[in-house]
């Protein structure tokens, strides 16, 4: 489904990723780790359309859609949740969640997909006129993660959803996450939370310094002496 070949990023005169490479097949979930600043979110980033790359190549279904405008990544069946969610929180969970379904392809259907995203989170169901500010932090990101899957995807990036929530919602928030790809959804994780990302990915990659240190099954990546080191502590 996704392939990213040879990827290199910048910010500024700054390289972000060296050469990047990687894959998401149909149905997977697939994690990536790594130490603060290894361009984790950079790559993420990339791939949904928002940060350009310089070289390299994302192609979904072997069709190259790294010269497209960031929208044009959505249609191709790309949705991300980003990094602090960013909802708009004066507006209510509704019209966040409705916000996800804008692109035309998405309207069709809009309604089922709802109902999907309330069985997922049943929270959302019964408080869809409240502002999205007045929620608590994993409240929000249940909107988040439901206003991407508003938009139809194939394949849902995630960028560290666990960040400053509670055990017990991230526990929540990766059940669901299972339960996106038992429904044929693709999942591409990025997730400071090394153990619980590896115990619901089929393969990760290891980031460091903006090059893929090392690659593999989940059980490949605990094994391995520099996921130990540098993201274990160990």
């Amino acid at each position: 489904m996704l392939e990213v070949e040879g990827l290199d990023a910048f910010y500024g005169d700054a390289t972000a990723l060296h050469g990047v490479s990687l894959r998401v097949g149909e149905a997977e979930i697939v994690s990536v780790v790594g130490p603060n600043g290894a361009g984790k979110s950079t790559l993420v980033n990339a791939i949904a359309g928002l940060h350009r790359s310089r070289r390299g190549r994302i192609a979904m279904d072997g069709t190259d859609i790294g010269g497209l405008p960031g929208h044009r990544f959505c249609d191709r069946g790309i949705a991300i949740v980003p990094e602090g969610r960013r909802l708009f929180p004066r507006m209510t969970v509704r019209e966040n969640l409705d916000l996800g379904a804008y692109r035309g392809a998405a309207r069709a259907g809009r309604d089922a997909r709802l109902a999907r995203v309330h069985d997922l989170f049943p929270r959302l169901a019964e408080r869809p006129g409240q502002l999205a500010g007045s929620l608590s932090g994993g409240e929000q990101q249940m909107v988040a993660i439901g206003r991407a899957l508003m938009a139809d995807p194939r394949l849902l990036l995630l960028d560290e959803p666990s960040l400053g929530l509670a055990p017990v919602v991230v526990d929540e928030v990766f059940e669901v996450v299972g339960a996106i790809r038992s429904a044929g959804v693709a999942v591409l994780l990025v997730e400071q939370n090394v153990e619980a990302a590896l115990e619901i990915s089929d393969r990760a990659y290891l980031l460091i310094e903006g090059r893929v240190a090392v690659e593999g099954t989940a059980d490949d990546l605990r094994a391995s002496a520099d996921v130990r080191r540098t993201v274990l502590g160990l």
